[in-house]
């Protein structure tokens, strides 16, 4: 695969980290999946099923124990670092925590710049700042008022998410990262969110748009993979899945839906993931387990999508 036609592959990649009883947990599991260029892929799953780590390993922040990362055509293992160094400044990334991320002494216009100057220089300190006050009216952070606003203590936490999404933006990215980039909005700041995404999208943007919300992985991409474990459960098209859910885990992740605030007790039960064991990662969660899970199941096509169950 050296072909530029696909902006992202990932192969088989599998990572693990040492904890701190000295064990080895297994981040991800053999996880495969392609991103074309235009295309948008949601990433769902539980906190600790691997998506975060996914998107930093596709960054190549987090080297891979096996399997191979092709990003912008180049395999991560083989970039030298300045490498590297390029084909992250074709991605933007919104983190997960938008009061970690942020510079906290700057105001918000300049938080927003601070990206492009970096990569173009301040001699187009004038572009700069045209690009971010168009971010920001986008974002409804049009006012003079929070343009000037500190970030250290000028703004709310749905705030500093969307100043994360505007400096993710205004590189215009070939590929954005977006990691639970709508968690601190409320509903019709999240769709204007998600609107723009979208825009983003159709005009050639790649997006993968990491959560915990099978509903928002539909209004935000055209595909969806459900992470458990670091394994893929299920992988398609966003409105089958949402439909027809075909995994077990899904399934649950889908009936726990209606019950917002409320942890499903087959979600909330035995909650271990990624251990030194092999085998199913839901298999202690699972209603339908039994001693053939213990052997990792492979992952099969089924209903017009890609499905990791033995009973399924």
């Amino acid at each position: 695969m050296n072909s530029i036609e696909t902006l992202l592959k990932v192969e088989r990649a599998d990572l693990s980290f040492s904890s701190r009883g000295g064990t080895w947990v297994q981040a991800l599991s053999k996880v495969s999946f392609n991103l074309g260029y235009g295309q948008s892929l949601a990433i769902v799953g539980e906190s600790g099923s691997g998506k975060t780590t996914l998107l930093r390993a596709v960054l190549g922040l987090l080297p891979l124990d096996s399997g191979d990362i092709y990003l912008l055509g180049k395999n991560l293992e083989q970039c030298t670092s300045s490498t590297l160094v390029n084909l992250r400044r074709r991605c933007g990334f919104i983190p997960q925590d938008p009061y970690g991320c942020l510079p906290p002494t700057l105001n918000v216009l300049d938080a927003v710049t601070e990206p492009f100057i970096l990569v173009n220089g301040k001699q187009r300190k004038v572009e700069a700042n045209e690009k971010a006050w168009q971010l920001l009216k986008e974002l409804g952070l049009g006012e003079e008022r929070i343009s000037k606003a500190r970030i250290r203590s000028g703004l709310s936490g749905g705030q500093k998410q969307r100043v994360s999404v505007a400096r993710a933006l205004i590189l215009q990215p070939t590929l954005l990262l977006a990691d639970e980039p709508t968690s601190m909005q409320d509903a019709s700041t999240r769709g204007e969110i998600i609107e723009i995404l979208n825009t983003r999208v159709a005009s050639g943007m790649s997006l993968i748009f990491v959560t915990h919300d099978l509903l928002l992985a539909r209004a935000a991409a055209g595909r969806t993979i459900v992470l458990y474990g670091g394994m893929v459960c299920e992988y398609g098209n966003s409105s089958d899945i949402l439909e027809d859910p075909v995994h077990p885990y899904t399934r649950a992740l889908f009936s726990a839906l209606p019950k917002l605030g409320e942890k499903l007790q087959l979600l909330a039960k035995n909650r271990t993931f990624q251990t030194e064991e092999r085998g199913c990662p839901f298999r202690s969660r699972c209603p339908l387990s039994d001693d053939q899970c213990q052997c990792s199941p492979p992952i099969r096509e089924r209903k017009g999508r890609m499905v990791g169950c033995w009973k399924t």
